[in-house]
C-alpha cells in the first residue's frame, strides 16, 4: 500500500506539466506518476505536427484561431473553452520553451510556423516531424530535477477506489461520488496493490487500439475512460471518433500505422486516387486542407468508387531537401519501404487517430467525482466539440494539466485512512489456461469497431456492433471473474467498455455532424447537444 498527496495516471504532456507544477508549488509534498510502460511511451510521443498556437500577432489573433477551433468543431465546441485553451495556451507554449523543448526556427530566428488543414494561419509550432518526443524529452528531463516525483513504470491501473469499495451502493445519481485512489497491478511480482491519494488526475491518453488500424501505440487502450464510466462517473461524446485521413497504408501490417503528419499537405502535398486525379476539390473548397473529418470521407468515399485500399499523397513536386529537413522521419521510413518520396507517391489510408469525447470535465479538469480530474486525450472539455482542430491537442492538454493543478494546488485533500479501503480480492480466481481466450477476443473487437463504427456508419451497422459486443462482454466479464488479473486482459475489458461507449453515442445521436456521419441521418439536427453518458 502506498499514500501520495498527488497521484497522476499517465506521463504524457498533460499528466508532466501538472506533476512539474505541483512538484514546484509544494516541494515538501509526494507527487506519484504511474504508467503501465516506459515513461516515455505515451501519446504524447507519437505526435508528428506539432503545437498550435498564436505566436505572430502581426498576420494572426486569438479570434481567428478560435474561429477556426469553431468552425472544425461543428456547432458543439464549448466556446468558453476555446477562448480559454486559445488564450491560455500562448503562456504554456513559453513555459514549455523554458523547460526545454526546442522548436524550429527560420533563418531570421523567427519560430518557423507550420499550416496544417482547418488553419486560416501559419501557427504550427514544431520540431521537424517529432514534435511530440521532442516534448515528451524535454518534459521528462524536467521531472528528474524534482526529488519529489516520483516514477512507478510497469504498474498497471486497475479500478478507481470509491465509496463502492467501502460496501456502498454507487449509481449514477449517487450524489458525491469521492475517489480515494485506485488498486494498481504491480507487474514485477503480480500482486494488486493499493495507492491512496488526496487528489488524482487521469492523464491515460486515447483508446485509438480499438481498432484494427491506429496511429495511436499500443498503450492507448481507453483504461481511464473505461475506468470513470464503471466508477459511474460521467462520460460524453464518445461517438466522435478522428480517422487521421493520411496514415501510411502497408499491405499486411495491422495494429500502429505510421502517420503522415497534416503538416505534409500543409506544405503543398496533394491527394490523388487511383487514377492520378487531384480529387479533393470535388469535396471542399479548401481542397487538400479541409478539415479532417471532411478529408477522411472522402478518402473513404473515393476508395470505395475505385475499388482500392487506398489513395495517393503525390509530394513529387515539393523541394526535395526542404522536405527531408522538415519531415526527415517520414522521408526514411518511405524510403525503407522502397518509396522515393520525390519520384514515387506515398500510398495513404485513414486510421483511427484521435478521441474527441471522453470522460466529462468542466473548465478545471475537475470530472463529476469528487477528488478526480482528468487532462488530455481521456478528457472531454468541450475544446473539440464534433472534430478536434488539427494540432490543437497538445495545447488543450498543457492547458488542462495546468488549470487541474491550479484547482487542486488550491483544494487539498489528505488520504483517506489505508485500513477503511479493503485489499484487493483476487479469492476463487486461476491462471489463465489460455491467453488465445484474450487475443481472439481482441482481434473480434478491433475488426466489428472497423467494419461496422468507422468513418461512415449506418443503423445497421451499429445495431450488429451492439449485438456482438454484448457477447464480447459476457465472455470477459467471465473471464475477469474467473482468472487472476493480467494487463491484457485488463486492456481488453477497457477496450469493450470503450467500444460500447462509442457505438451507444453515435446510436443516441440521431444525425450526421462532424466526425460522426450516419448515412441513415444524412443531416445535422437543429438541436446541438452532447451525448452524456
Amino acid at each position: 500500500m502506498k499514500q501520495t498527496d498527488f497521484l497522476v495516471i499517465g506521463s504524457g504532456i498533460a499528466g508532466l506539466t501538472y506533476a512539474l507544477k505541483m512538484a514546484a508549488r509544494y516541494p515538501h509534498k509526494k507527487i506519484t506518476v504511474v504508467t503501465k510502460a516506459a515513461a516515455e511511451e505515451t501519446n504524447t510521443k507519437y505526435a508528428q505536427g506539432g503545437i498550435a498556437g498564436v505566436t505572430d500577432f502581426e498576420n494572426d489573433s486569438f479570434e481567428k484561431h478560435i474561429n477556426d477551433t469553431l468552425i472544425a468543431g461543428d456547432g458543439l465546441c464549448n466556446p468558453q473553452t476555446v477562448e480559454i485553451v486559445v488564450k491560455e495556451g500562448v503562456d504554456r507554449i513559453r513555459e514549455l520553451i523554458e523547460w526545454g523543448a526546442e522548436f524550429d526556427k527560420g533563418v531570421n530566428g523567427e519560430y518557423a510556423l507550420g499550416m496544417e488543414g482547418g488553419h486560416s494561419e501559419y501557427r504550427i509550432l514544431h520540431h521537424k516531424d517529432v514534435t511530440g518526443k521532442e516534448t515528451e524529452r524535454a518534459l521528462l528531463e524536467k521531472v528528474n530535477e524534482y526529488p519529489n516525483i516520483e516514477f512507478i513504470k510497469h504498474w498497471f491501473v486497475i479500478e478507481l477506489i470509491t465509496q463502492h469499495h467501502l460496501g456502498y451502493l454507487v449509481t449514477k445519481s449517487t450524489p458525491d461520488i469521492q475517489c480515494y485512489g485506485v488498486y494498481v497491478l504491480n507487474t514485477s511480482n503480480n500482486q494488486i496493490e493499493k495507492i491512496l491519494a488526496g487528489n488524482t488526475l487521469l492523464a491515460t491518453g486515447g483508446n485509438g487500439q480499438v481498432y484494427r488500424s491506429t496511429t495511436n501505440p499500443s498503450i492507448a487502450t481507453g483504461d481511464g475512460v473505461a475506468m470513470v464510466y464503471r466508477a459511474k462517473g460521467r462520460i460524453e461524446n464518445m461517438e466522435f471518433i478522428q480517422f487521421h485521413p493520411t496514415a501510411l497504408y502497408e499491405p499486411g501490417v495491422g495494429g500502429q500505422a505510421f502517420l503522415i503528419t497534416e503538416a505534409v499537405r500543409g506544405d503543398g502535398g496533394i491527394l490523388r486516387n487511383k487514377k492520378g486525379e487531384a480529387f479533393m476539390e470535388r469535396y471542399d473548397e479548401r481542397k487538400d486542407l479541409a478539415p479532417r473529418d471532411i478529408v477522411a470521407r472522402a478518402i473513404d468515399s473515393e476508395m470505395k468508387i475505385t475499388g482500392t485500399e487506398h489513395v495517393y499523397l503525390d509530394c513529387r513536386h515539393m523541394d526535395r531537401e526542404k522536405f527531408i529537413h522538415h519531415f526527415p522521419n517520414i522521408y526514411e521510413k518511405c524510403l525503407s519501404i522502397g518509396i522515393d518520396i520525390s519520384k514515387h507517391m506515398i500510398p495513404v489510408a485513414p486510421a483511427a487517430h484521435y478521441s474527441c469525447g471522453g470522460i466529462k470535465t468542466d473548465e478545471w479538469g475537475r470530472t463529476s467525482i469528487r477528488n478526480l480530474y482528468a487532462a488530455g486525450e481521456c478528457a472531454s472539455t468541450g475544446l473539440h466539440g464534433a472534430n478536434r482542430l488539427a494540432s490543437n491537442s497538445l495545447l488543450e492538454a498543457m492547458v488542462f494539466g495546468h488549470r487541474a493543478f491550479e484547482h487542486s494546488a488550491s483544494n487539498l485533500n489528505n488520504p483517506i485512512s489505508p485500513e477503511k479501503i479493503p485489499d484487493w480480492n483476487a479469492a476463487g480466481t486461476t491462471d489463465p489456461r489460455e491467453m488465445i481466450l484474450i487475443t481472439q477476443s481482441l482481434k473480434e473487437l478491433q475488426l466489428l469497431m472497423s467494419d461496422y463504427v468507422g468513418i461512415v456508419r449506418t443503423n445497421v451497422r451499429l445495431e450488429r456492433a451492439m449485438k456482438r459486443l454484448d457477447l464480447l462482454w459476457t465472455e470477459t466479464e467471465q473471464l475477469y471473474q474467473a482468472t487472476r488479473i493480467s494487463p491484457q486482459l485488463c486492456e481488453l475489458r477497457n477496450m469493450i467498455s470503450v467500444a460500447f461507449l462509442i457505438v451507444k453515442g453515435a446510436q443516441f445521436r440521431k444525425e450526421s455532424r462532424g466526425l460522426h456521419f450516419n448515412t441513415d441521418y444524412p443531416e445535422k439536427s437543429t438541436l446541438l447537444q452532447n451525448i452524456v453518458l
